[in-house]
């Protein structure tokens, strides 16, 4: 190349660096005018109330009757909590769609699990795992029931029409995976902004 198309090129570079922080910019914004979505819809990941997921108000539970959600999966997080008067560990998946929703699942829950082994060397069997550039695309999380066991809750992760297929067994280091899973959500997020 000469020195005029690589000046052209960096320019056309730089082009699109500018539009793409302004397609995050505007991603980020919230809601104008008259909604009824302000803050956060905290969705709870399990099959204690008749439903795969559902959301609680005032004590209520509201089953969600959405079989999947597809948003930008900006953080995942663990956080020690009190449920039935006991100290628990949570998995906090923060989604980014048309409202901030976090979903919220037991830390060794196989929903929680299928989210984790979905990430970068989760498995060492070759699977198909996320990578921070994908988490520039929005993803699909889609609750499945377990066949065997109702109270079973899985998760099954999309990148655009594909199934991210990572398995794990009773071997998988979860404390390495859940680094792991949470380096991967992080630099995607670095890279983001």
């Amino acid at each position: 190349m000469n020195p005029q198309e690589n000046a052209d090129l960096l320019a056309a570079l730089m082009r699109q660096e500018e539009l793409l922080k302004q397609l995050i910019a505007s991603i980020n914004k919230p809601k104008l005018g008259l909604h009824s979505e302000a803050g956060n819809c905290k969705i709870y990941c399990n099959r204690h109330n008749g439903s795969l997921w559902y959301t609680l108000s005032n004590n209520e539970v509201t089953p969600i009757a959405s079989t999947a959600l597809t948003g930008y999966l900006r953080e995942l997080k663990f956080e020690k909590c009190e449920r039935r008067s006991k100290e628990v560990y949570k998995l906090l998946a923060t989604i980014q769609a048309d409202r901030t929703y976090i979903l919220e699942s037991g830390h060794d829950t196989h929903f929680t699990k299928s989210i984790l082994a979905a990430m970068p060397a989760a498995t060492r069997s070759g699977n198909a795992t996320l990578t921070p550039q994908q988490l520039y695309s929005p993803i699909t999380l889609q609750p499945t029931p377990g066949t065997t066991d109702e109270n079973v809750l899985f998760c099954r992760v999309w990148v655009e029409s594909e199934l991210v297929m990572a398995s794990y067994n009773e071997e998988t280091n979860w404390r390495e995976v859940s680094k792991q899973a949470l380096a991967v959500t992080k630099a995607a997020l670095e890279m983001t902004f």
